[in-house]
């Protein structure tokens, strides 16, 4: 019984991760692990928007030039189990920018207020290199390299124009530690930290994740709380410095939010979420959702 009640909950909580664009900011991975030959794919729909920004020393009301920001994106997640212990996890989304700059402001900037395209490739592996029965509970020791690079050939180097730049034309390493403890009754907790090493002048950053959650035979549901603590070589915007080439500053927030699950028929369920941040550094206050078509294999 205990061990068709743990595999009931970890292919559910699979089945829920998806949607790690740069705006939506959670982890590409999670703490569950495919069995070998099991894998889903979901395609989703994210909508998130922001009229206050994140500056140094306080946030402020209005973006600057574009007044608010609209993002909205199309995402494909998949995740492939290789072996047991070893999975696969791809995403690529198509974003969409949009700012609400005056006709007036476009014309005396030559700026636009709508960016859009596919955005970056995301490739992870991870491994489970320990496992433990505690009981009625079971403790999961995971291992996650990935890579994240600009798939599309959007910019981010436009000066302010770049506020609505549909990601960071940057490429990262990332590695994280993952910990999952899960009981027999469905309750878990995921909790994951690492390290995201960037290129094209952006600050290397401390990464990390904590969830706790319920997964039943028919329903998952979690809340999550996920950080960035970016390098101190990183610039403010419009602070001492500032080039206006965006990468190079210094990204930090802390973002939290909810994610849920339910199956339809098969192999086929719907998935959806909300978040939005609480603090930050250099980024817009966004809010935002999520809806997703599911299919499991």
């Amino acid at each position: 019984m205990k061990t068709n009640t743990n595999k009931r909950i970890m292919k559910l909580a699979g089945l829920c991760m998806l949607l790690t664009t740069f705006c939506m900011a959670q982890s590409p991975v999670s703490g569950f692990m495919k069995k070998k030959g099991d894998g889903a794919l979901v395609l989703s729909y994210s909508h998130e928007s922001y009229d206050k920004v994140f500056l140094v020393p306080e946030e402020i009301n209005g973006v600057p030039t574009f007044n608010d920001v609209t993002i909205t994106s199309i995402s494909l997640y998949g995740e492939i189990g290789i072996s047991d212990n070893f999975n696969l996890v791809l995403n690529v989304p198509y974003i969409e920018s949009e700012g609400n700059a005056s006709q007036a402001v476009l014309d005396n900037n030559g700026f636009e207020n709508k960016r859009s395209g596919v955005q970056d490739l995301k490739i992870y592996a991870k491994y489970r290199f320990y496992s433990s029965n505690l009981g009625n509970s079971s403790l999961d020791l995971i291992g996650a390299i990935g890579l994240e690079t600009p798939l599309g050939d959007y910019r981010a180097d436009e000066g302010i124009q770049s506020i609505i730049a549909i990601g960071n034309e940057v490429s990262s390493f990332n590695a994280l530690g993952i910990a999952t403890f899960k009981t027999n009754s469905g309750i878990f907790a995921t909790g994951q930290a690492g390290y995201s090493f960037k290129g094209n002048g952006a600050p290397h950053a401390l990464i990390s994740e904590l969830k706790l959650g319920y997964a039943a035979s028919k329903f998952y549901v979690d809340a999550f709380v996920a950080n960035q603590l970016s390098e101190s070589d990183g610039v403010d915007i419009l602070a001492e410095g500032f080039e206006g080439f965006f990468p190079a500053t210094r990204v930090n927030f802390t973002r939290v939010g909810i994610n849920a699950y339910a199956p339809l028929y098969g192999g086929v369920g719907l998935t959806a979420g909300a978040n939005t941040y609480v603090a930050g550094r250099n980024l817009g206050k966004a809010t935002g959702f999520y809806g997703g078509l599911v299919y499991s294999f």
